[in-house]
């Protein structure tokens, strides 16, 4: 009779049985699944579904002002008339792999923009999707359209990294299915200007990163280590930037200008004259891959700045510093809804037992649009 099985890893003794890796259920149906599973075979559910800030389930059942239950569907309490704060004014999302912080700010009524997050482990290794938008506050429902675009590409860009599919084409479709998804929201009566939104994505399987964007929600490489550098890697669609391009104005007197932040590209039923830019990166080191919307590089446009906050916290420990760059815009002035996304590379699998995404609204009183 052979001894107990050494610890998992070790090394393994002649006449000793090799440790096996711990069992994994499907946590809808019991059954056992591979770690390379997407879904369960026995009952077709998804084993790492993308995890969208939007449809994370509100956590306020009381009102915070007199501490009444009896709110209504739409978050008002019936006690004292106080509008609870949605869902959406303040989500993180955690998947080990990656993690992303979104917060309405101080000066706006609620959060326009949203994120997508998912993990796949293909054959060929571990692999994270990620994609953040931001709604035009100009247009109608901006909400909903960030909303809805991130919902749309994330299913397509996870797909494609689960198939092994070509990432700049699936890319390509996922800002096509966002595209569909912002243009096919109901139209409300005398609605002038459609839902539209900014976006940008990140699919990154091995030791590659393909990027997709349209508007001024960005991509940034912080890179940890001499030769690594930190930088931008995409480029706005914006009037700024098209006037820093002529070499009208600096970039620094660009975002001063009341002007700064009009987006010329955008998806929706109106979309700007801008095509979807796809490009591919390949890290030169360890560093982290950030997405963001324009609430935090607005008050730090320098990827070497960025780089300054976020690491090296980003490396290990990708949500705190997520939370700790958000802050920041915040105490800066927070004059807009803030999103950030962290992405530690190269990939490190997390288990299957992700974490729950945790809502956390925040009860102070915000003060509305100026």
């Amino acid at each position: 009779m052979t001894g107990p099985a050494p610890a998992e890893g070790g090394p393994v003794e002649p006449g000793e049985v090799p440790a096996q890796p711990a069992a994994m259920t499907c946590p809808s149906c019991g059954r056992g699944v591979g770690p390379q599973d997407s879904f369960c075979e026995a009952c077709r559910a998804e084993l790492a579904p993308a995890v969208v800030s939007g449809e994370v389930p509100g956590a306020v059942t009381t009102c915070p002002e007199c501490q009444s239950a009896r709110i209504t569907p739409d978050g008002y309490c019936e006690s004292c008339g106080h509008k609870l704060p949605s869902s959406r004014d303040h989500t993180e999302l955690d998947l080990g792999m990656l993690a992303g912080v979104t917060d309405r700010g101080l000066r706006h009524h609620r959060n326009e923009d949203a994120m997508a997050l998912a993990t796949a482990e293909p054959a060929s290794g571990p692999a994270a999707v990620a994609v953040v938008c931001d709604g035009v506050s100009s247009s109608q429902r901006p909400d909903e359209a960030s909303l809805a675009a991130a919902q749309a590409a994330v299913q397509v860009l996870l797909a494609g990294t689960r198939t092994g599919a070509d990432l700049m084409e699936a890319s390509r479709d996922a800002i096509s299915a966002a595209q569909e998804a912002v243009a096919g929201l109901k139209e409300e009566a005398g609605e002038q200007d459609p839902p539209s939104a900014t976006f940008v994505s990140a699919a990154i399987t091995g030791d590659s990163v393909t990027l997709c964007w349209l508007g001024d929600s960005r991509a940034y490489w912080l890179g940890d280590g001499s030769g690594t550098g930190a930088k931008r890697l995409t480029t706005d669609d914006s009037l700024a930037a098209e006037m820093v391009a002529a070499g009208l104005i600096s970039e620094e007197d660009a975002l001063a200008l009341p002007q700064a932040h009009v987006v010329t590209g955008w998806i929706g039923a109106d979309g700007g004259h801008a095509a979807p830019h796809v490009a591919t990166f390949e890290p030169p080191g360890p560093g982290v891959l950030l997405l963001c919307s324009d609430g935090l590089w607005n008050y730090r446009p320098e990827a070497a700045k960025l780089a300054e906050l976020a690491l090296p916290q980003a490396l290990a420990d990708p949500l705190g510093a997520a939370q700790a760059l958000v802050k920041f815009a915040i105490d800066a002035g927070g004059v807009d809804n803030v999103t950030v996304v962290l992405i530690p590379l190269p990939l490190t699998p997390a288990p299957r037992e992700r974490p729950a995404p945790a809502a956390q609204p925040d009860s102070q009183e915000k003060p509305p649009d100026e």
